[in-house]
């Protein structure tokens, strides 16, 4: 069996919004968020991603509730 390749470009996040609806997986260059402060980083690429989801689509999504790194499969 073949080794997978391991995208280590992209970190995942799970994330879990105030109206209880969650949404894995959501990619973030792992270049940003390197160092202490990487998940308040990955939070607001989060939230811009949403709101341009938000702007194209015509259905905004609710804040942000928490926040965690995907764990690899």
């Amino acid at each position: 069996m073949a080794r997978q390749k391991i995208n280590s470009e992209f970190t995942a996040f799970d994330v879990v919004y105030e109206d209880g609806s969650r949404s894995s997986n959501r990619k973030v260059a792992s270049s940003e968020v390197a160092g202490p402060n990487g998940h308040a980083v990955a939070k607001a690429i989060i939230e811009a991603q949403d709101r341009k989801i938000a702007e194209l689509s015509g259905r905004p999504r609710g804040a942000i509730k928490s926040i965690t790194r995907s764990s690899g499969r």
